[in-house]
Parts: structure tokens; sequence; C-alpha cells
């Protein structure tokens, strides 16, 4: 049922439980699910970050009026009222995601999140993002960059960032479903 994206009420008549109780499981099943058969990233690895409406839903925030759904944020683009995702996938499949921090992300915060799982020996790819090269630097990791406004959206026949772009994406529509996540659970979607 959680696979299907219904929503938390229709989860509770189903199985006859509360919907507070429903609540806990699904985020102790999805938090289980995180250290089941990752190996980590090995080969070409295509990493980038996507972002998401910071959210306090369910709880009341002192000095902050509450958000309508679907409202925008007062600042246009990337701000501190946006919470970083990174997100890092291999040509395997194998996927990283989780969140980094508010706003742009530094290279600090994408190696806490991406750091330990990518397997010295692959490859980076990623757009022209300067956090990026830092990593790259810092832990000995072969670099492609893409610059889609001056190579378009392949470099050398090989090298892109589509699979992590679909992937936002999918991410993207998959959290619509939930009619947003409050940030602190945002990791386990």
């Amino acid at each position: 049922m959680m696979i299907e994206g219904y929503t938390l009420p229709k989860i509770a008549e189903e199985l006859k439980i509360h919907i507070s109780t429903c609540f806990y499981w699904r985020h102790k099943i999805l938090f289980a699910l995180h250290s089941l058969g990752f190996e980590g990233l090995k080969g070409i690895v295509e990493s980038d970050e996507t972002f998401f409406k910071e959210s306090f839903k369910g709880r009341k925030v002192e000095g902050r009026d509450p958000k309508e759904r679907g409202g925008r944020d007062p600042k246009r683009g990337i701000s501190s009222l946006k919470i970083a995702v990174v997100v890092a996938q291999d040509r395997n499949g194998q996927v990283v995601v989780r969140k980094a921090g508010r706003g742009r992300v530094r290279a600090e915060e994408i190696d806490a999140v991406i750091g330990e799982y990518i397997d010295p020996s692959a490859l980076l790819c990623t757009d022209t993002a300067t956090n990026y090269k830092k990593i790259a630097l810092v832990k000995g990791l072969k670099h492609e960059t893409i610059n889609v406004s001056k190579e378009g959206y392949v470099k050398k026949g090989i090298y892109h960032v589509q699979h992590v772009n679909s992937f936002h994406k999918r991410l993207g529509d998959w959290m619509d479903r939930f009619q947003g996540v409050a940030t602190k659970y945002l990791d386990n979607y």
C-alpha cells in the first residue's frame, strides 16, 4: 500500500489501525529500508541536488504564520527557505538521496551526504557547480563536468547527468502524492 502512495487514512482503514500507529509504522519501515542491500556507488556516478520547500507540517512554529498548501515562498530561486536534497546515482542503479542543508549546498555538506558511499575508483559526473569540483579533488575522484549550454546534454558520448535529473523528476512526483512531507522526515521518503 505504501509503494502505491496510499494516504495514511486509507492505509489505516485497510489495516484497521489508528492513523497515528500507521504514521509511526510507515516511518519505521522507511527507516529500516535505508539499510537494506546497499553496496555503494561505483563506476560512473552522477550527482546533483534538488530542492524542496521547508515544511513544519503538523507543528506550530513560533513567530511564523502557517503556510498554505501550494503557496509560494517569498524568495524566488534557491534560498535559505529551500531544503537541498543531494542525489547521487551510479549507472548500476544504486542511489543515495539525503537532505544536505538549506539553500546552496557547500562541498562539506555534499561530502557528509555522499562521501562515504562513493568508491575511490568512481568517476563523478556533475554539472559545473564548483562545490562538486572540490569534493572530487578532496576525495581524489576523476571528475567530468557537463555544461549543458556549451556542450549539450551528453559529453564525449557517455558523460551526462540525465539519470539523476530523471530521478529528481520521479522524486518530486512521488513527494507530491503525500501532499507535503515535514522536513524532519524528508530522508525517510
